[in-house]
């Protein structure tokens, strides 16, 4: 059985020179970016990249957007690699500007403003795991498999795949990439791979409650917390405090403290006054 993405309640976002992306935003600011047109398997061939990346694209100065959940069509899988298909005929020269692509969809994916959900219900292998890992949250059903088998069809696992130490320890993610063993959903979280595994008939509305909390966050607030994760991802401890430091300040140049705690305080005074 397969799922399509949730009807949205606000509107489809026109992108009309993309085959392999679709766009909806819902009136809280919720947006899907679906894989389409991938095969069951939503497998990562150029001209799905490349779709993806414009998507993101797209989407990466617009206001309205406030969290996003990327997920593919149907539930066999997030993604289950790249196109094979494709990589077979690969010489040097092709073979780094392909994965100099799914370098820059990650990259898009990883850098994006506000927070991305990899919403995950089957396989998520290789350049998927990419993609998930490059996202900010991942939710999975339970029988979800995940793993990196590059190994096995003769390449290595690379670019996102340098973030598998840093999730899940320099002796696991030696596991997964020397090995190109799969995992299962309950090893992931308990590896810290995965935020949650919920069971297959809960994923959506499990992904749907994450992202409509995120939603109600100060957008501008988020969108600081998250540029200072990625900020924090390339600064020594030092350098990680002092930036931390100046985004604190700034956070009261946009109203939100203000308007937020000025509400809790009045919401303490109402109770109190009862």
């Amino acid at each position: 059985m397969t799922s399509s993405p949730p009807a949205a309640t606000g509107h489809t976002v026109p992108l009309p020179d993309l085959s392999h992306a679709t766009v909806t935003i819902d009136d809280a600011g919720v947006t899907t970016v679906c894989i389409a047109q991938a095969g069951p398997l939503n497998l990562l061939g150029s001209a799905v990249i490349n779709d993806l990346t414009a998507a993101f694209a797209a989407l990466h100065s617009r206001n309205d957007v406030r969290v996003v959940i990327l997920r593919g069509t149907g539930d066999r899988a997030f993604v289950a690699g790249a196109d094979i298909q494709e990589m077979s005929s690969l010489d040097r020269t092709s073979g780094e500007a392909f994965i100099t692509r799914l370098r820059h969809l990650c990259h898009a994916v990883h850098h994006f403003p506000v927070p991305v959900i990899a919403r995950i219900p089957g396989w998520a292998l290789g350049g998927g795991m990419e993609l998930a890992m490059a996202c900010d949250m991942r939710i999975a059903a339970d029988d979800a498999q995940f793993g990196m088998p590059e190994v096995k069809v003769g390449i290595p696992s690379v670019i996102h795949a340098a973030l598998l130490p840093r999730l899940i320890g320099a002796g696991n993610a030696a596991w997964m990439l020397l090995a190109g063993e799969l995992i299962d959903a309950h090893r992931a979280a308990d590896w810290g791979l995965i935020n949650e595994a919920v069971p297959q008939a809960q994923l959506d509305a499990r992904v749907m409650h994450l992202a409509g909390n995120l939603a109600r966050i100060g957008p501008a607030v988020l969108r600081q917390q998250k540029g200072l994760l990625r900020q924090w991802e390339a600064l020594d401890l030092a350098g990680a405090i002092d930036a931390s430091v100046k985004a604190f300040g700034a956070a009261f140049d946009t109203g939100e403290p203000q308007s937020f705690m000025n509400a809790f305080l009045e919401e303490k005074r109402r109770r109190k006054a009862r």
